[in-house]
């Protein structure tokens, strides 16, 4: 039995590492993609890209470890099965789910670690490379550029640009005041700007423009005669013109700045299933004392319910400090019986009418008002279940993706990385859209936070049960000996 666990652990753990790291490598490069336009142009050191990919690439690991294992639990049985190893196993007398025993206990740890991670490690991962994130949006090169209006953002020059987006602009005119004994202006056609490598200049890569340029005043000059040739307010210039020309600005003050964490870390991602409880609890607390004080606003503002609460008061303190006052007036001009609308003047009555229906129209904007933040508490709210949620999820789909892809491999009886590649990619395929639908249904409150992050494990279980049954007993998935036997609880095959 020793022997049997060594040689389960060894055929399993190679494809496993094989196939985590490819799948990290994939997933690396897909967020690579997503983020090429804030990554590039704005000259980020070596370390700060490696700070990043660092971070990401533990908050990517519940999407690299289920595809992992199921690949790998698939490729195992494969090898086994084509290799007529488990056939060896199972003629000895062992029952496939012996011969799984020991794979079943290494997930079992994976899965429970992969739980400690997920609560311990990612919010704190996400919490640093979503910093990162922002703080190299934050960068935007483009951004220091308005069309139609002078920039002086930088030190030094006024840039003004008349039409353009990210870092491509037309008719720039760019006044360069660096050097007091020089008055240098710039213009040209189009140019695109971005940053250089070590982040420290601007650069403008111009087109078809000019080079203006006038030095400091000259001190007075006399003819022979004694006459002044000028009066000190002579400035030599000269003209430069180009058809493509680099312009560098010396950037101070624009190197990418680290934002304080406390920003971001009350966010649901950011937090492990203990935090989540206890943020959930405080939302609770106040929808709730909102929601209180919202109704006790809406009653004090009706007459009858003042008049009620004054009545309640003692007759000295607030009631005796209030008399002679503008509230006794306003209190007093309450009538003591019900005003019926027949007894009023028409003038009475339009009047009546008229605050009756500004009075009811400003409840109902109150009312809507409170609606919608009631909807975004409840959006605010289930992300966070979503969140507790999912970090037991995830667990759950590790070992029910193992006992997917196990007796898979064994009916399949194909190792290596061809058919098990495109069975896992496919499976793979059906838990993450499972997993996607559940994730925005629950978002979108149709299903509750817990069968949304819990419907892809829901699906999958049946599944890996099938599939089980019909490996233990060597028969084919769509075999009527399968079914018949599923169908009687196991009493006729």
């Amino acid at each position: 039995m020793k022997r049997l666990t060594v040689f389960s652990i060894k055929s399993f753990a190679g494809p496993f590492v094989v196939t985590f790291f490819i799948s990290m490598v994939m997933l690396i490069m897909q967020f690579t993609w997503v983020y090429i336009d804030d990554l590039m142009g704005k000259g980020l050191s070596v370390g700060v890209i490696i700070e990043l990919m660092f971070y990401v690439s533990a908050g990517l690991i519940p999407l690299a470890l289920p595809l992992a294992i199921l690949l790998s639990s698939i490729m195992t049985l494969g090898n086994l099965a084509e290799n007529n190893e488990l056939t060896a196993l199972k003629s000895s007398g062992l029952s496939l789910f012996r011969i799984l025993r020991p794979l079943t206990q290494t997930v079992a740890l994976i899965a429970i670690a992969t739980f400690f991670f997920a609560n311990y490690v990612i919010p704190v991962a996400n919490l640093k490379w979503h910093t990162i994130i922002f703080d190299i949006q934050e960068t935007k090169v483009g951004m220091l550029l308005t069309p139609g209006s002078y920039s002086k953002e930088i030190d030094g020059y006024a840039i003004k640009v008349k039409s353009g987006k990210d870092n491509t602009f037309y008719g720039i005119t760019i006044h360069d005041y660096t050097d007091p004994n020089v008055l240098k202006t710039v213009k040209a056609d189009s140019g695109t700007v971005y940053r250089g490598e070590n982040g420290k200049y601007l650069l403008f890569h111009l087109s078809n423009g000019i080079v203006h340029e006038e030095l400091q005043a000259q001190a007075p000059v006399f003819t022979n005669q004694g006459q002044p040739f000028h009066n000190g307010d002579f400035r030599p210039s000269r003209t430069t013109q180009f058809k493509a020309a680099t312009y560098k600005m010396e950037l101070l003050g624009f190197d990418m700045n680290k934002s304080d964490e406390e920003l971001f870390k009350n966010d649901y991602e950011m937090l492990n299933v203990f935090q989540i409880n206890e943020a959930k609890d405080s939302l609770q607390r106040k929808q709730d004392k909102i929601l209180s004080d919202f109704g006790k606003t809406n009653l004090n503002n009706r007459p009858f319910s003042q008049s009620v609460s004054f009545a309640k008061l003692p007759k000295t303190g607030p009631a005796k400090q209030l008399k002679g006052t503008k509230e006794i007036e306003q209190l007093q001009a309450i009538p003591s019986k019900t005003i019926k609308l027949s007894d009023l003047t028409k003038q009475e009555r339009i009047a009546a009418v008229n605050a009756a229906i500004v009075s009811a129209r400003s409840m109902i904007g109150s009312t809507n008002d409170q609606e919608q933040f009631v909807d975004a508490f409840h959006t605010n709210y289930d992300q966070f279940q979503i969140e507790f949620h999912r970090k037991f999820a995830l667990s759950g789909a590790i070992i029910v993706l193992f006992f997917v892809g196990a007796p898979l491999g064994a009916i399949v009886r194909k190792g290596g990385f061809g058919a098990p590649v495109v069975i896992a990619a496919l499976l793979f395929m059906v838990y993450f859209v499972l997993f996607s639908i559940g994730q925005n249904l629950a978002a979108e409150s149709v299903l509750s936070p817990f069968w949304g992050m819990w419907l892809p494990t829901a699906v999958l279980t049946p599944i890996a049960c099938i599939l089980m049954i019909a490996a233990a007993n060597d028969l084919r998935v769509f075999d009527k000996k399968l079914w018949r036997y599923i169908l009687t609880l196991g009493r006729k095959r």
